[in-house]
């Protein structure tokens, strides 16, 4: 898929940047990176391993901890390609069709990810305000319609953009502000009248991720009005403490992606290396942290791992 030689050809490269002015430490830039994709790799994949074989996990709730982790999955392996080729071979280029390629998967599942936040808000929201009526309304066919649901927007609302795309020219230096293919970036590179793909790109992002705080935030302050009239007090610690972790991962997935829209409105402003640690962090500390989050605020999570850990020193006769 990914084309990083930068060959003779009539299909435009792109050159990405690594970290500026740090460019002879790049080496060593490259070992904590790779260990953070290590760490989000194993982290995500050890939450999928958890929630299949652990039978008090198979609840609403963890099946869409479960698709949250499997679009972190993607989300690290859409932009390490391109991240360690930089920091490990010093390989800055990629043609045009693995740049769109890229572009696709990191928008569309950033898209997935804020519907699975959104059904998971849902989930929350009707285990505290309805929770006689939960087993009725999260049923196994309607925990499946909200993950498709996620995914399908995703798809759909992005699948134009790349092929809007292929169709302008690209001059100059075609250099990219990223370790990784942008839409803002691609736009602000082409030649032509972008302007159309300027305002489907905008209306994407209004017609996802603003929506989706929207709804995100009217869920939870309907649990807190929630709460606030319950009048068992330990009813109402467990109530908020079962929203922790959903809330922290809702701060770690969308503060990134809000600095990140902050930078790009004052760039010009704005030192290299926070740009690109920022554009970095936006995609890389999101899966790093959302299977961290689970695994100290979540007391069924924790009690899966004690489990699994001890089951295996008994398989291994310690």
């Amino acid at each position: 898929m990914w084309s990083f030689n930068h060959t003779a050809s009539n299909s435009p490269t792109f050159s990405f940047v690594g970290i500026p002015g740090l460019e002879a430490a790049q080496i060593w830039i490259s070992i904590p990176f790779c260990l953070l994709y290590l760490l989000a790799l194993v982290g995500n994949a050890l939450l999928l391993i958890l929630v299949k074989a652990e039978q008090n996990l198979h609840e609403p709730q963890f099946y869409f901890l479960a698709m949250l982790a499997l679009t972190d999955l993607g989300l690290s392996l859409s932009t390490m390609p391109s991240v360690l080729a930089i920091f490990w071979f010093n390989v800055h280029y990629i043609g045009l069709d693995a740049c769109l390629t890229q572009m696709f998967f990191i928008h569309a599942l950033s898209s997935v990810e804020s519907g699975v936040l959104v059904a998971m808000a849902f989930d929350r929201l009707v285990a505290v305000c309805a929770p006689l009526n939960y087993t009725r309304l999260l049923t196994h066919s309607t925990v499946t319609c909200l993950g498709g649901a996620a995914v399908t927007r995703g798809a759909i609302l992005v699948a134009p953009l790349p092929f809007l795309l292929r169709t302008f020219p690209f001059c100059g230096a075609n250099s990219l502000s990223h370790s990784y293919c942008y839409l803002p970036d691609m736009l602000n590179l082409a030649c032509g009248d972008a302007t159309f793909s300027g305002v489907y790109g905008l209306v994407f992002a209004l017609f996802t991720f603003a929506v989706d705080v929207v709804f995100i935030l009217a869920s939870y302050m309907k649990i807190l009005a929630s709460v606030i009239k319950l009048e068992n007090q330990d009813r109402n610690w467990k109530s908020l403490h079962t929203c922790a972790c959903h809330l922290c991962t809702v701060f770690v997935f969308y503060l990134p992606l809000i600095s990140l829209a902050v930078l790009y409105r004052y760039t010009q402003n704005t030192s290299p290396i926070l740009f690109t640690s920022m554009s970095n962090a936006y995609l890389l500390m999101t899966p790093l942290l959302n299977p961290l989050v689970y695994s100290l605020k979540s007391r069924q999570i924790q009690a899966a791992l004690c489990k699994q850990f001890w089951v295996q020193r008994v398989i291994a006769g310690e």
